[in-house]
């Protein structure tokens, strides 16, 4: 049984990982820094709710910046 690794995956399968990467870690940042400065009277719920949202991957920054916002 072959082992699929991060090492024997081929450069452009590594690039858009990366990017991938790059893109998350930008949503999850961007995101955290609007609930920081954002009044919570202008969010739909608390804050600690949207910054638990916001960790589940690709899906949660998005569900903030199109539904958590007033």
């Amino acid at each position: 049984m072959a082992k699929n690794s991060l090492a024997e995956a081929s450069t452009s399968t590594k690039i858009l990982l990366g990017a991938l990467g790059v893109v998350q870690l930008s949503l999850l940042g961007a995101s955290h820094w609007d609930i920081t400065h954002r009044d919570a009277s202008e969010l739909r719920g608390s804050k600690a709710k949207w910054r638990a949202i916001s960790l589940i991957s690709f899906v949660g920054p998005i569900c903030y910046f199109l539904r958590g916002r007033k």
